[in-house]
C-alpha cells in the first residue's frame, strides 16, 4: 500500500493540477430497449435504428417491464441502465391500445432523464424492403446531412424539441474537419403537420458537374416512416443550467510568466521618451533662476552704459 500526501498549499494543489491528465469527453452512446409489449413493426423499427447506430449503440431484446418514462418514478430503471451501459441517449419502443407503434427517444445528463420525446410510428418502410445498387450502401460510422423541411420546424415547440434529440441521436461524433468524399448519407425531415414529421433516410451519390462542386443525388435506402409527436418533457431548469456549463478556460496574459518559486512574474515595456517634444511649463524652478540672472544681467549692463557717459 502507498500513501499519498495531500497538497498542503494553494500552490501546491495549482502546480498538481497543471500536471493532472485533462478529461475527453467521448462521443455519445445510443441505448435500445423493448417495453412489456412491443408490436413487429416496433421491432423492426429497433431493429433498424441500432442497424444505423451499430458501431455506437447497445441493443438489449429482453422485455424490460415497470419502464414508464413520462410518470414520476417510472424513469428509475432507465437511469439504472443508463449508468449500467454508459448511454447518453435512449431508444424505448412499447407498443400498448392506447399508444400503438410507441417509441419514446430520450436524452440524459450525468445518467440522469434530461428530456424527452413520445412519437407513434406510421407508414413504417423498413432497410430490407428497399432495393438498390448495395455499392451505394452508406458506410458505417459515416458522418450524415440533414435537411429539415418545413416553417413548423421553427414554429412548433413540440417540432423543435424533436429536431434537437433527431439531430443529437444521429449526427454522431464531434469533428473539427470534415472531407466531403466521405459524407454518403442524408436524413429528410418534413414536417408534414405541426405534429407529424416524415423522416427519410437517404445515400448521397456525387456525381460530375463540370465544375468544382458535384452535383448530388439522393438515393433511399431506408428506413423511412412518420413520426407523430403524442407527449414530450423539457429539461428542468437546474438541470439544464448544469448541462449547460462549459470549462472555464483562462485567457493567456501577454508579457506574464509563472514560477513555482517566485510566483507570478511580468515584463512591462516603456516606450521612449522624446524629451526635446514634451511641453513645459513657466512654473518651473529653473526657469525662474535663469530669468533673475536675465535681469541683473541687463541691470548690470545699464550700469556701465551710465558710467560710460
Amino acid at each position: 500500500m502507498v500513501a499519498i500526501r495531500a497538497p498542503k498549499s494553494h500552490r501546491a494543489k495549482r502546480e498538481l493540477l497543471k500536471h493532472a491528465p485533462k478529461l475527453v469527453e467521448t462521443g455519445k452512446k445510443t441505448l435500445v430497449l423493448h417495453g412489456t409489449k412491443t408490436s413487429a413493426v416496433l421491432n423492426s423499427v429497433l431493429a433498424d435504428l441500432f442497424h444505423l447506430k451499430r458501431d455506437n449503440a447497445v441493443k438489449y431484446s429482453k422485455k424490460n417491464e415497470n419502464i414508464r418514462p413520462f410518470e414520476s418514478g417510472g424513469e428509475t430503471s432507465l437511469e439504472f441502465f443508463s449508468l449500467k451501459t454508459d448511454c447518453s441517449l435512449i431508444v424505448y419502443g412499447s407498443h400498448s391500445k392506447k399508444r400503438p407503434n410507441n417509441l419514446v427517444l430520450g436524452r440524459t445528463y450525468d445518467h440522469h432523464i434530461y428530456d424527452l420525446v413520445e412519437v407513434g410510428v406510421e407508414n413504417y418502410k423498413s432497410i430490407e424492403s428497399y432495393v438498390y445498387d448495395k455499392k451505394l450502401a452508406p458506410k458505417l460510422g459515416s458522418k450524415p446531412f440533414f435537411a429539415f423541411i418545413g416553417e413548423h420546424f421553427e414554429s412548433v415547440e413540440e417540432l423543435k424539441h424533436l429536431k434537437e434529440v433527431l439531430l443529437d441521436l444521429f449526427k454522431g461524433e464531434v469533428v473539427e474537419n470534415l472531407n466531403l468524399a466521405g459524407v454518403d448519407r442524408v436524413f429528410v425531415c418534413t414536417a408534414i403537420s405541426p405534429t407529424t414529421v416524415y423522416l427519410m433516410h437517404c445515400a448521397l451519390r456525387l456525381k460530375r458537374s463540370g465544375t468544382s462542386i458535384p452535383r448530388m443525388e439522393l438515393v433511399e435506402v431506408g428506413p423511412s416512416m412518420d413520426l407523430v409527436v403524442r407527449r414530450h418533457r423539457h429539461p428542468a431548469e437546474s438541470l439544464k443550467k448544469e448541462a449547460m456549463k462549459t470549462a472555464n478556460h483562462a485567457k493567456k496574459m501577454k508579457n506574464v510568466t509563472k514560477d513555482p518559486v517566485q510566483g507570478k512574474l511580468g515584463k512591462v515595456y516603456i516606450p521612449d521618451q522624446q524629451i526635446a517634444k514634451m511641453a513645459l511649463s513657466n512654473d518651473i524652478k529653473g526657469l525662474k533662476r535663469e530669468r533673475r540672472e536675465a535681469k541683473k544681467n541687463k541691470e548690470h549692463s545699464k550700469k556701465q552704459k551710465t558710467n560710460v557717459e
